[in-house]
């Protein structure tokens, strides 16, 4: 059986050029899982009909005081046709074939975590240049239990233990 992912190609803003997932920043009276559906809709033109949370990443770049947090869901639900959009040209990949060379150097960390089923709590600490991991700490959350991490603060308490 073919496993495949949807990552696009990143136009503009933050990460442009790169290969990635689907996703941006909540709008204010939404929900962390309203968001990702609407920048789904809005990126590949398509619509989640199940969400499932596996995973939060932390990104600490060097010299900037802002921790930004991902909070990473998987679907293979969805209606619409994947199309490109003036922010995203997406492209299916199977699992096996990832274009790594093009995405976040982290993808290769926890990509295959996900792969595998597991769901998590990491971050990663950059240098300045956004592109030289300094170091990472991460740890596996049981199975429904990520569902219940409704807020960011949470999960980074998991990684202070």
């Amino acid at each position: 059986m073919t496993r495949l992912l949807l990552l696009g190609l990143k136009k503009r803003g933050f990460g442009k050029g790169k290969k990635n997932g689907f996703g941006g920043k909540v709008e204010r009276g939404e929900t962390i899982e309203q968001a990702a559906r609407r920048e789904l809709k809005e990126e590949a033109n398509i619509t989640a009909n199940f969400l499932e949370k596996r995973g939060i990443i932390y990104f600490k770049f060097e010299e900037d005081p802002v921790i930004m947090d991902v909070h990473l869901y998987v679907t293979s639900d969805f209606t619409g046709q994947v199309t490109e959009t003036d922010e995203m040209k997406p492209e299916w990949y199977d699992i096996d074939s990832i274009p790594y060379d093009q995405m976040w150097p982290d993808d290769r960390i926890w990509n295959p975590w996900l792969f595998a089923g597991k769901s998590f709590v990491v971050r990663f600490d950059f240098k300045a240049d956004q592109e030289t991991i300094t170091g990472y700490k991460y740890k596996f959350v049981p199975w429904g239990e990520m569902s219940q991490m409704r807020d960011s603060y949470n999960a980074f308490a998991l990684l202070q233990e």
